[in-house]
């Protein structure tokens, strides 16, 4: 008799419909700031601007990732999410400690104290979806 392991549950279904649904709601504003700011601003704070295009594309990709279910879609969500918690933590400390890389906000910047602090757990949350909807042990 030879045993399967279970097949993973899909990061696409209950409370990951909700998961997905913020982070295309954070790609939306990140990605409209950004444009914004890049468009009318650029020359005033590039490194904040291009910080909050490049939380945009890695909001866009992790939603991708996290609706498509599949193993592609989860080691992608799982590189995003990774990298946003890094990211998020990394600038939130960088915009603390040299305001002059940072004169204005980016999402990620303050720890994304502008968002309520959401750009912190959104990853977090991210990863313990990707991990709560992990294989089952057989």
């Amino acid at each position: 008799m030879v045993e399967t392991s279970a097949p993973r549950r899909a990061t696409n279904t209950g409370p990951g419909r909700l998961l997905i649904a913020v982070y295309l709601l954070f790609a939306i504003a990140a990605t409209s700031r950004a444009g914004l700011q890049i468009a009318t601003k650029f020359d005033e704070a590039p490194v904040a601007y291009l910080l909050s295009a490049v939380a945009a594309l890695i909001y866009i990709v992790a939603a991708v990732g996290l609706a498509r279910a599949g193993h592609t879609g989860r080691r992608i969500a799982l590189l995003c999410c990774s990298v946003e918690l890094v990211g998020v933590v990394a600038v939130g400390i960088l915009s603390l400690v040299d305001r002059e890389l940072f004169p204005d906000e980016t999402v990620w910047s303050q720890f994304g104290s502008g968002y309520g602090y959401i750009p912190l757990v959104l990853p977090v949350l991210g990863l313990f979806w990707l991990w709560r909807t992990r294989r089952d042990p057989a």
